[in-house]
């Protein structure tokens, strides 16, 4: 178990480096001194639970920029808080949009660039380019001189930007309506990508990377792979935070959000068991916070759209009766009690032991055995819970869609489950976004689960991305 809670690729300086006051952490850590280390964690968990992240959505008019501010948020266009939407242009001047559920992460929208004399070099100083951490470059049609011209403005300050192309769901409705017997799904996004990269090249810019996108059916296309390279493209602990707020569309988002909460589940864990721990009532062994773990389980339900407000709205926006989507859960409660934890508490203290042991083991991780079953018996739950969580979170997407027809698409823990989504066989060419086989979920653009922050870093790995 020791191997599951602190994987080898993570090293004793990676861990300290993250942490940030290394000096002070370490002489911390190798003295001993559990509460001076739960003191400092439980700093690093609050900051990082407030991390500020700023995403810029930028393109020309009616290219669905209002429309994919909502649907980031997990919002429908007619949500009293949504961006305005229309046909025309409606952002006049670049606008913020909190996150309903986590307002530190602050979706952009931004003026269009459809204007003949558009000038990108104005428009960057109008937009006030260094406060985004990123922005997506939208079109609904092919890209102009116009993209091209800001994206290499963009590039020349250094920051990130992702090409999209949207409304790929009307053209290939249209296609497959006037050429019914010879249509291809595959041949008309291949088309759509293929004009995009050619003419984006033909203004000078290198190997672009083209992502294909529907926001009324948000997790379709090529959602995972944009997905992919934006988290990729932030430093760990904003990473942890956009994954947070990224709204239950496909398994693979809710595979990436599993991670990163796993990643973490030590330093919720050593913050419970060294900072302010009590007994915990019919579990004499073990003390820890409580409050500081009911508050993290709660956070895995919020960030799974398991709570009971996500739940209701799900089956409001698929049609989907409430007791059909939660049939799918093995775990019924929607919501998190110090009554529960305690239980929980009490079923991963039988073989804790064993884990404790295995600690003296860990590098500078030694003084976590000072709690004696505590830490592994809190960790253990932590796991065991997230996992649950994270098993009834991909039954509720399979329930409330259940006409999907990805035969591939199973329920976790189903026997001989297949190619896991997200792998290398995801139909790239040359590096460019190619398209992606996946589990969409229709309609959760239009109003998908809300959440709650479960404080933790994401910690790094080696495709953390330098800034």
């Amino acid at each position: 178990m020791a191997s599951e809670a602190f994987p080898s690729g993570l090293s004793q300086s990676k861990m300290l480096e993250l942490l940030g006051d290394t000096r002070a952490l370490k002489e911390a850590f190798e003295a001993g001194d559990l509460p001076a280390v739960a003191a400092m964690l439980q700093s690093t968990l609050h900051s990082l639970e407030n991390v500020r992240l700023d995403i810029g959505v930028t393109g020309g008019t009616g290219s669905g920029k209002s429309t994919f501010v909502n649907a980031i948020r997990g919002l429908g266009d007619e949500d009293p808080t949504s961006a305005c939407t229309g046909v025309v242009e409606m952002t006049m001047a670049p606008t913020p949009y909190l996150h309903p559920k986590y307002p530190n992460v602050i979706i952009w929208d931004l003026p269009g660039i459809g204007a003949p004399a558009f000038q990108a070099d104005k428009y960057v100083q109008r937009v006030l380019l260094d406060r985004y951490d990123f922005l997506l470059l939208l079109t609904s049609e092919s890209f102009t001189a116009n993209h091209a011209r800001l994206a290499r403005e963009i590039l020349q300050q250094g920051k990130r930007f992702y090409c999209v192309r949207s409304k790929v769901d009307v053209d290939i409705a249209a296609s497959r309506s006037r050429r019914p017997s010879s249509f291809s799904e595959e041949r008309v996004l291949s088309q759509i990508r293929d004009d995009c990269v050619q003419r984006l090249e033909a203004e000078g810019l290198k190997d672009p990377k083209v992502f294909l996108l529907s926001m009324f059916e948000l997790g379709k296309y090529d959602f995972d792979l944009l997905e992919e390279a934006m988290v990729r493209g932030l430093e760990s602990h904003k990473r942890h935070a956009f994954l947070m707020a990224l709204p239950n569309v496909s398994k693979p988002t809710l595979e990436r959000k599993a991670a990163s909460l796993r990643k973490h589940i030590w330093l919720v864990a050593t913050v419970a068991c060294g900072a302010n721990p009590s007994p915990v009532p019919g579990v004499p062994e073990v003390a820890c916070d409580l409050f500081l773990l009911t508050h993290s389980l709660e956070g895995y339900r919020h960030s799974l759209g398991l709570d009971q407000h996500s739940l209701i709205r799900l089956a409001g926006h698929t049609g989907r009766p409430l007791h059909k989507i939660l049939e799918a859960l093995h775990d019924p409660k929607t919501k998190v009690t110090e009554a529960l934890v305690a239980e929980r508490l009490g079923q991963a203290s039988g073989d804790a032991s064993a884990f404790s042991q295995e600690l003296l083991n860990v590098p500078i991780l030694g003084p976590l055995a000072a709690c004696g079953l505590s830490f592994a018996t809190v960790y253990r739950m932590l796991r065991t819970s997230l996992d649950m969580a994270v098993r009834d979170a991909e039954n509720v997407l399979l329930q409330a869609f259940p006409d999907n027809p990805d035969p591939d698409c199973k329920l976790l823990g189903e026997p001989d489950q297949g190619p896991q989504l997200g792998g290398e066989d995801r139909g790239r060419e040359g590096g460019r976004a190619g398209p992606l086989k996946t589990c969409p979920a229709p309609g959760f653009s239009h109003g998908t689960c809300n959440f709650t922050s479960v404080p933790g870093p994401a910690l790094g790995d080696a495709g953390d991305a330098e800034k």
